[in-house]
């Protein structure tokens, strides 16, 4: 029987901010949720690309060129090697596609970073 989740639903239920949960993979890329409040880190991922599709909410990406300004429904892709700070000024809920090789904030480890392990526990 085929696997049928809804990223949404996943998103919402979970409780802790910035901590992202693998929901599927796609060959070499992990397909994760979050439910995100308040900054993130400035960061990089100096060899992969990383998705943002905001599920709910509104999402700002501050980037060194200016930031970008994600609504409900919106998505946007972060280059590899572009420093970038994901803020939500309230509650956001993301879907993210990164390939298997990426760290939750690349070069930079805070108290939120979340290690691979962390992403792929049960929801």
């Amino acid at each position: 029987m085929p696997n049928v989740a809804s990223p949404k639903q996943v998103a919402a239920s979970l409780t802790e901010f910035w901590s992202p949960r693998v929901v599927a993979e796609v060959d070499d890329a992990y397909i994760k949720v979050a439910k995100v409040r308040g900054s993130l880190a400035w960061h990089s991922h100096e060899n992969e690309d990383e998705l943002f599709l905001v599920l709910k909410g509104h999402l700002r990406i501050e980037m060194e060129s200016g930031p970008v300004e994600l609504r409900e429904g919106e998505m946007f892709v972060v280059p590899k090697g572009v420093r970038h700070n994901p803020v939500a000024e309230e509650e956001c809920h993301l879907m993210l596609i990164e390939r298997k090789s990426t760290l939750h904030t690349g070069d930079v480890v805070t108290e939120k970073t979340r290690s691979l392990d962390e992403q792929l526990r049960p929801v």
